[in-house]
């Protein structure tokens, strides 16, 4: 039987990848706070999972003949980004929120350290099974 490590791990690979783009998206978006025009944006993390979730469902098929197309690309490659309603823009046409965005780092900081430690778990299980503990 063959061993396969994105199985062992599940999809947490994937959302260390989301949430490592989201925090740059958030950090673009408090660096830009004084820019004339910028729009704040961020990326919609349940349908960004959930294109993970269906390319993840789909690349476990078996190409039976060469003819077969192929799955290419990372799911986690472009995730949609979506501009941020703003709740009061400022007269240059800015819409950033500094202090919005700074909560929205700190909580994607946390939930970024949760997916860590769930990876992380899947690893000490991983060798505490290869060891035969």
């Amino acid at each position: 039987m063959a061993f396969n490590l994105d199985n062992a791990f599940g999809i947490h690979g994937e959302v260390l990848k989301l949430r490592a783009q989201r925090t740059a998206q958030i950090a673009s978006n408090i660096a830009n706070v004084d820019t004339p025009n910028y729009k704040s944006k961020d990326i919609d993390f349940q349908t960004a999972m959930k294109q993970v979730k269906q390319s993840s469902d789909v690349s476990t098929l078996n190409r039976t003949q060469a003819g077969h197309m192929t799955i290419s690309g990372d799911s986690a490659s472009s995730p949609p980004l979506l501009y941020r309603v703003p709740t009061q823009p400022s007269i240059d046409g800015n819409t950033v929120n500094a202090q919005f965005e700074q909560a929205q780092f700190a909580k994607n900081a946390v939930e970024y350290q949760a997916s860590f430690n769930f990876l992380n778990g899947s690893i000490k299980r991983l060798l505490t099974a290869i060891r035969g503990e």
